[in-house]
């Protein structure tokens, strides 16, 4: 599968994905990807963000598969709404430092302000696979996920776990702005979401 035979749905966490983070860029750089937009990036709430969510993919080309690349409370976001989706229209999700909301009072400040772990509705995580093809990546020195917890939530979704060993969070703080590695992955994952694996066949 290539990217443009597919719909690339850009899903950034709390408070999005800055200018030269690997997700903007890769929003930019691959031509039929789009981001899904949030009214309040720092305030995040669970159904208002599935919502925009959910617009997004039933607002996305009918004729082309949706692939979801998601970041940090972006994962968790897709967890929460995966039962929601068409998942028919969905042919995988690429899941990449997973935002550990469970145990989100370890978090440190983000842009000044501390996550509503309590409020945003986003704990406790699903606890169910998601119904399509994933991978998630994380790393072994996250400060909102550690390597464990990403690996137990890869296994309870039912996806493949990829360690990315002493990443920090994935984002362009700890130097992953163009993440060319993590483009490699993507297109490795692409290819194992062809047309025969997305229809169950060997």
């Amino acid at each position: 599968m290539k990217t443009s035979e597919i719909d690339i749905l850009i899903v950034p966490g709390w408070s999005s994905s800055g200018t030269e983070h690997w997700q903007t860029r890769w929003e930019r750089s691959l031509r039929t990807a789009r981001r899904v937009d949030q009214d309040d990036w720092l305030h995040p709430n669970k159904d208002a963000w599935s919502r925009k969510l959910l617009s997004a993919i039933d607002d996305g080309s009918e004729s082309k598969p949706i692939v979801i690349i998601a970041h940090s409370l972006g994962v968790a976001l897709v967890a929460h709404a995966a039962s929601k989706m068409h998942t028919g229209r969905i042919a995988g999700a690429f899941l990449v430092a997973p935002a550990d909301v469970d145990n989100a009072d370890k978090w440190p400040t983000t842009n000044g302000y501390d996550f509503d772990y309590q409020g945003s509705g986003f704990a406790p995580l699903p606890d169910k696979p998601l119904p399509f093809q994933s991978v998630l990546i994380g790393s072994a020195n996250d400060p909102y996920c550690n390597a464990e917890r990403a690996e137990v939530l890869a296994n309870t979704w039912g996806a493949t776990f990829i360690s990315a060993g002493e990443a920090g969070h994935i984002n362009s703080a700890s130097g992953h702005g163009p993440w060319p590695e993590g483009l490699m992955r993507f297109g490795w994952f692409l290819k194992q979401i062809g047309p025969a694996n997305r229809n169950g066949a060997a």
